[in-house]
Formats: structure tokens, C-alpha cells, sequence
């Protein structure tokens, strides 16, 4: 008869259960996380700056070498040059504040009908009935496959331009406000209902806020195609504006002032970019636009 031994404190029951204790096997080297250090202002301005830089480098140095002629692009001199000619002579800023006029009328009128048009689409059913089907095939339309018949109807003045910038920024500030709108959380709407707040006061103080990233972003989009649009608009017959500046150096092969006002046109999208940018930090600035990137 044989007796099993009495356990003591010394003596646990052995188990071939794996340990799953916080503490990692022997040998096994587990990497620390590590915490990104936050780029200092002047490296991040440098690191953006790099790119064109380099571009411009290049350029001088195929002008420089004749690799690149005068009559196909002049070099960055000649361009300096020609800034300084029509600035002084006032072509520049009279093209400058006339095209400005045109895309600026043109952007408020095409994002107040795409906002107006998406709070009613997106908040309201018989809205998002009657007008969503036909908008969205209306988006599908190139807005460039209009100038004709903006043409024929308004003819070749003021009117034509702006509102052929206003139906190309129209379209994405409406698909980004009905988008955000239709995110609003509907308890939250039912709440304010029950406290009695009216349809217009939740639309202002619940709605608009909630959806405020992608009017953003709709802007930001509206913006850029306001540019795009400009250049368009301004092939309409223009006697006046940047459009009317590039066709004049076309018809004396003035490559110089043709790189001016490819260059304005460039310029014009890039301070849309960061007007924009500068908008989401002032509106939301609990965002950080680092947050996410290495």
C-alpha cells in the first residue's frame, strides 16, 4: 500500500499550463514603444520648402546650360524680370484684382447654393427626394463642357464667367454638407426637439458643428476648383485678368510673362490651400494635424 506524501508549503502541484503572467519568456526581447518627438517649426518649414527649391534649381540649371531654350520656357531671370515689367506698369495687379473678383463672386455664389442645397438634402427627407437623384447626375457634368452654352446664353460678358465658377464650386461643397450632415447623430436631434429648439436653431447650433470637418473639406475642394475654374472662365473671350495676360504673351510668344501667369495661377490655389488650413485650426483646434504622420 503505498502512501502519498502530504503536501506541503514547499511542494505545489506541478501543471504544464502555459505561464500567461505579465512577465515576458526568457530570451524574448521586447521592443519599447517609442514616443515620436514633435518636429521643431523651422525643420517643418524647411522639409516643405525643399521641394520647390530643388524645382527651381533644376530650372536655372537647364536654362543656364541651354538644355532648356528661351522659346520653349524662359529661365527664372527672365521671369523675375518680367514680374518686375508688369508690375510696374500695372498690368499685373489690374489683372490681379479683376480675376480675383471673378473667382471670389463666383466661389460665395457656388457655396451658397452647394451649403444651402445639402442642409436640405441631408436634413430633410422630401428634400433628399426631390433633388438629390437630379443633383448628383447634374455633378457628374464637366463643368468645362458648359462654356458653350453659357456662351449662347449669358454671352461673352462678366455674367458667363462668374457663374460657370459658381456651378464648378457648387457641386462639391453640396456633396460634403449633405455627407456631414447626414452624420449628425439623431438622438441628439430628438433631444433638441423634445427641449423645443426649432428646426433653423437645430440646424445653427447642432447640426452646422457637427458637420464642420467635412465643410471643411468641401471648402477646401470648392476653393481649388474656383481656380481651375478661373482659368477656364477666362478663356471666354476675357479683356481683362490673368486669362487675357496669357493670351496677349501667346500672341507675341512672351514665354517669360506665359511662365508669370502659370506661376499666379499656382500661387492663387496655394493661398486657397492654406487659408483653408489656417480656417480648421481656428475652428478646430482640438485637430492635430500631426497626429497621425511620422
Amino acid at each position: 500500500m503505498s502512501v502519498t506524501p502530504a503536501a506541503g508549503p514547499d511542494s505545489a502541484p506541478r501543471t504544464d499550463a502555459p505561464d500567461t503572467g505579465d512577465a515576458p519568456p526568457p530570451g524574448l526581447v521586447v521592443p519599447r514603444p517609442q514616443l515620436r518627438r514633435p518636429r521643431s517649426r523651422p525643420y517643418a518649414v524647411t522639409v516643405r520648402a525643399l521641394g520647390p527649391v530643388v524645382l527651381l534649381a533644376l530650372w536655372w540649371t537647364a536654362s543656364a546650360t541651354g538644355l532648356l531654350t528661351a522659346d520653349v520656357l524662359a529661365s527664372p531671370a527672365e521671369v523675375f524680370h518680367a514680374v518686375g515689367e508688369l508690375w510696374g506698369n500695372g498690368q499685373l495687379p489690374d489683372a490681379l484684382t479683376t480675376s480675383l473678383t471673378r473667382s471670389g463672386l463666383g466661389l460665395v455664389i457656388g457655396l451658397a447654393a452647394g451649403l444651402t442645397l445639402g442642409i436640405v438634402t441631408g436634413f430633410t427627407r422630401l428634400g433628399d427626394e426631390l433633388l438629390d437623384s437630379s443633383l448628383q447626375t447634374l455633378r457628374t457634368i464637366p463643368f468645362l463642357s458648359l462654356v458653350p452654352l453659357f456662351m449662347v446664353w449669358f454671352g461673352i460678358n462678366e455674367t458667363a464667367k462668374i457663374l460657370l465658377i459658381a456651378v464648378a464650386t457648387t457641386f462639391p461643397m453640396y456633396v460634403s454638407a449633405s455627407s456631414g450632415v447626414r452624420t449628425t447623430d439623431p438622438k441628439l436631434i430628438e433631444a433638441m426637439r423634445a427641449f423645443g429648439m426649432s428646426r433653423l436653431g437645430i440646424v445653427r447650433e447642432v447640426v452646422l458643428p457637427g458637420a464642420l470637418p467635412s465643410l471643411l473639406a468641401g471648402l477646401r475642394l470648392s476653393m481649388t476648383l474656383s481656380v481651375i475654374a478661373l482659368i477656364a472662365a477666362e478663356e471666354i473671350n476675357a479683356t481683362a485678368g490673368i486669362g487675357y495676360l496669357m493670351s496677349q504673351a501667346q500672341s507675341y510668344a512672351r514665354t517669360d510673362i506665359l511662365a508669370v501667369c502659370i506661376l499666379v495661377y499656382g500661387l492663387l490655389g496655394l493661398t486657397a490651400d492654406i487659408l483653408v488650413r489656417l480656417l480648421e485650426r481656428v475652428l478646430m483646434p482640438w485637430r492635430t494635424p500631426q497626429g497621425a504622420r511620422r
